[in-house]
């Protein structure tokens, strides 16, 4: 059955603990008594920063994706149309949102970020688009784009990445990541690589589920003043040894050089100082030969394609949660 609850969102459980537990067992086998949650209704759930949500509702959507990806065939969107900003140059992002959307039944309607680049302001766009659409899925360059919709929209906007950050790439690292390790929230994170949307939604994953997170780059490119949870090295070799789960991005033009990358890549002979078990994270697209090596993505370091297969279930999960359809 699905239950629509217009724009509710789960605010507490009944069944938390004072300490954060992996989500399997916090929410064990309560999540289909859609009953034992209490909800509050909003005017309206938008998605655009992880340090938006708090770790109950990191955990609800990854809960959502437990039954997307395990038992749903039902369609919940069915009838739901959602308009889509996105770049040609987009892959897996926007091919995991407009299938997620086609497989719950739902319909999708595709511009270019640059339609919201016009002279027209941006209240007045989604004005007319609240009209006929049911949520917006935008990947803009410009955050303050994003922001200025969710002030003016009364339906749901997700941000699918901006130069700040890229939050649902980022859910859906963590819930696959809590897959193979359920302590996940426990783990010491490196992220190699400098400030930059994807360590900037590292950060705001860290702030909201307490993990440590080490960055490693050359002093400058810090993302941020040091917390309780983030702390930032220029040694590679000594933070690796830390950690049990490694993380990059692409090495930004100013620093790709053959001294940069002979210091601060990625090989089989880092991964080898890492904590029992460690995986490697690369974010997409990455380049063999320059953050990574070749042959530590072709090691059992890697944690393969397959990896990101999960994207199209957290997304819809973001999708449901924001639109604030439970399924029972």
């Amino acid at each position: 059955m699905i239950k629509k609850h217009n724009f509710y969102i789960l605010v507490s459980l009944s069944y938390l603990k004072n300490s954060l537990l992996t989500y399997e067992h916090m929410f064990g086998n309560i999540l289909p008594r859609v009953t034992s949650y209490v909800f509050r209704k909003v005017f309206i759930m938008n998605f655009t920063r992880i340090d938006y949500l708090s770790d109950e509702q990191v955990l609800y959507i990854f809960k959502l994706a437990d039954i997307l990806k395990n038992t749903c065939s039902m369609q919940p969107l069915k009838g739901k149309t959602f308009i889509l900003f996105f770049p040609e140059s987009s892959i897996r992002t926007r091919i995991t949102f407009e299938k997620g959307i086609k497989d719950l039944g739902g319909s999708s309607i595709l511009f270019p970020p640059q339609t919201l680049d016009k002279k027209e302001a941006i209240k007045d766009v989604v004005g007319y688009i609240s009209n006929w659409a049911d949520g917006i899925i935008a990947r803009h360059p410009n955050i303050r784009i994003i922001d200025e919709m969710c002030k003016y929209s009364n339906i749901p906007i997700v941000n699918a990445m901006t130069m700040h950050n890229h939050p649902c790439e980022i859910m859906s690292d963590l819930y696959s990541i809590s897959k193979l390790k359920p302590d996940f929230f426990k783990l010491n994170y490196a992220f190699v690589g400098a400030k930059g949307n994807i360590g900037q939604s590292w950060l705001e994953a860290s702030k909201v589920l307490g993990f440590n997170l080490h960055q490693v780059c050359r002093a400058g490119y810090e993302l941020g003043k040091e917390t309780d949870t983030y702390k930032f090295s220029e040694n590679l070799k000594e933070t690796v040894k830390l950690c049990e789960v490694v993380l990059t991005d692409g090495i930004p033009g100013e620093l790709r050089n053959e001294e940069y990358i002979a210091e601060y890549q990625i090989t089989t002979e880092v991964m080898e100082l890492a904590q029992e078990n460690a995986i490697l994270n690369p974010c997409p697209p990455f380049a063999r030969g320059e953050e990574v090596s070749s042959a530590v993505i072709d090691s059992k370091y890697f944690v393969g394609y397959e990896f990101k297969k999960n994207l199209v279930y957290v997304q819809q999960a973001i999708i449901l949660f924001c639109c604030g359809i439970a399924l029972d």
